[in-house]
């Protein structure tokens, strides 16, 4: 990755330039836990060199209608300052500026998140990162920078791309950058400092430039839909309930109320009584700061992958205390569910359309939403471009997601994940969520098409779904338009062996009842 245009085309985790290179940004999270060989972290898909390409790729599965959109995302890179935050990189500003105007050009709509996971490693040196307060403050100037370089051209702003797994992820179970494993108190305290950086960027916005530039600041909140085991048991109703308050909630309920959950204040409170501590895990905002968190927030940003089965589990509280054990509930998933790609993530459509309407009935006011992140992977072997369970993944996520418009959600924007195959953190490279398939092994990372791209194209130029024989009919000929890219893709890999197209597709099973279902267990560790 290129530090003098420092572009962080999927932003990587917590970075830091190469010792031995002015032009090398390491994915230092990366090296230290065995994702990639040192000094190899910062080979991306090289997006710095595909612009022009790039904003063509998203031309040719975009279209636009003034009812609903589909939108082309992207992030900005932390490092558009010097990794210091003494100087802006002029650079940096040229690069977002070409994109943003390509962008436009071409009539697609731009939207920005300022921050997608990728803090430079001198703030988590030197302050802990999101453990410390101070992160507001410098997050704000970041982002002021960016209101007064881009704001002109960009209406669409998202503050943070699914800060729940910033904060569990990153700070509760180190999974993610930084990697700490602050078990009970780490997650709460990064997200209160996320919450309240994103009130600020957002009153910043509010105050000094949405006059002049008229365009809304956001936030985008990931989440799984979490459906009872048993829809007769209180129990498992209830922690349902607990599983969307505990993730959702957890960031909406400050922005639309001004405190937190009233289930997660009852759960944690009680549970830091029994350990003996003399407050609460969870952090507690003033007063003042619950009138100025509330409210803050022009559209929610949502995305979405796939659902689990919640029923009822007590964790005594004690020295394994967590954020999953302070939820007292367990996920599981059901074996007859697809399994497309990935070890967590299966195709359960009809969660989609649930957890959307559950979104309008939450006392949120029917938000305006924009779905930010939907798709899927393929099996870490497969290279196959006609990717037939990416097209029935699309087609019927999508499906229950204008099911929700006709019952009232007030769904506005949607967006595929992702145009490219990317940097997937701590599975690296070997999921593929792209519609454009990127062959890291070439030098020059060439994209190829997937047979999804033809199909989604057609799905968003309808603007939804013509009728079954047509569908079946965009079907069939993105399969045959894929066979040419395949060739292409074999004829420039030296590696057949390696990579080939072979893979093994699962049937997609339409939902059934779950009456004497054999359920698997999601586990987290405790």
């Amino acid at each position: 990755m290129k530090k003098n245009s420092l572009i962080c085309e999927r932003p990587i985790k917590i970075t830091k330039q190469n010792e031995n290179s002015t032009n090398v940004r390491r994915n230092i999270f990366g090296e230290v836990n065995g994702i990639f060989p040192s000094k190899q972290t910062y080979v991306g898909v090289q997006h710095h060199r595909w612009t022009r390409q790039g904003s063509t790729f998203i031309a040719v599965c975009t279209y636009s209608t003034s009812d609903f959109f589909f939108r082309s995302g992207f992030s900005f890179c932390v490092e558009l300052m010097t990794p210091a935050g003494e100087h802006v990189n002029e650079k940096g500003i040229r690069f977002y500026n070409d994109l943003i105007n390509k962008l436009l050009d071409n009539k697609i709509t731009p939207m920005v998140t300022l921050y997608h996971w990728d803090l430079p490693q001198v703030l988590q040196e030197k302050y802990g990162g999101w453990q410390n307060v101070s992160m507001v403050d410098y997050f704000n100037d970041f982002a002021s920078l960016c209101f007064e370089r881009f704001g002109d051209r960009v209406k669409h702003w998202m503050t943070f791309n699914n800060p729940w797994s910033v904060a569990v992820e990153g700070y509760e179970t180190g999974e993610h950058a930084p990697g700490l494993k602050l078990k009970g108190t780490g997650a709460y305290r990064a997200a209160h400092h996320l919450i309240k950086a994103h009130a600020k960027v957002w009153h910043t916005y509010d105050t000094k430039w949405k006059s002049k530039q008229k365009g809304l600041v956001g936030i985008s909140l990931t989440a799984d839909w979490g459906e009872p085991v048993d829809t007769s048991n209180q129990g498992d109703i209830q922690a349902a309930e607990r599983y969307f308050q505990f993730y959702l909630g957890w960031f909406a309920g400050p922005l639309f109320h001004g405190d937190y959950p009233q289930v997660m204040k009852e759960y944690i409170g009680r549970k830091s009584g029994q350990q003996g501590l003399g407050a609460s895990r969870l952090p507690v905002f003033s007063a003042q700061e619950k009138t100025y968190i509330r409210g803050a927030c022009d559209f929610l940003g949502l995305g979405h992958f796939t659902t689990r089965y919640i029923t009822q589990k007590n964790y005594p509280s004690g020295l394994r205390d967590s954020y999953f054990a302070d939820r007292d509930l367990a996920e599981l998933v059901d074996p007859k569910w697809p399994d497309p790609g990935s070890e967590w993530l299966y195709s359960v459509p009809w969660g989609f359309r649930r957890f959307l309407n559950y979104v309008k009935v939450q006392s949120y006011g029917n938000p305006m939403i924009y779905v930010t992140e939907n798709g899927v992977p393929e099996k870490k072997y497969c290279t196959d471009l006609c990717d037939a369970w990416r097209m029935q993944y699309y087609k019927d996520y999508i499906n229950e997601m204008l099911k929700a418009v006709r019952d009232g959600v007030n769904v506005k924007a949607y967006t595929a994940w992702s145009l490219l195959d990317s940097f997937e953190w701590d599975e690296g490279y070997s999921q593929r969520f792209g519609l454009f398939f990127v062959d890291f092994s070439s030098k020059n990372k060439p994209r190829y098409p997937k047979a999804s791209v033809q199909f989604y194209k057609r799905i968003i130029s309808s603007n939804g779904f013509p009728n079954q024989r047509e569908m079946e009919s965009w079907k069939r000929k993105a399969e045959e338009a894929c066979f040419s890219s395949n060739q292409l893709l074999a004829a420039g890999q030296s590696d057949a062996a390696e990579h080939g197209t072979f893979c093994f597709l699962n049937q997609l099973l339409p939902h059934g009842e779950i009456k004497n279902m054999q359920a698997w267990v999601v586990h987290h560790e405790v």
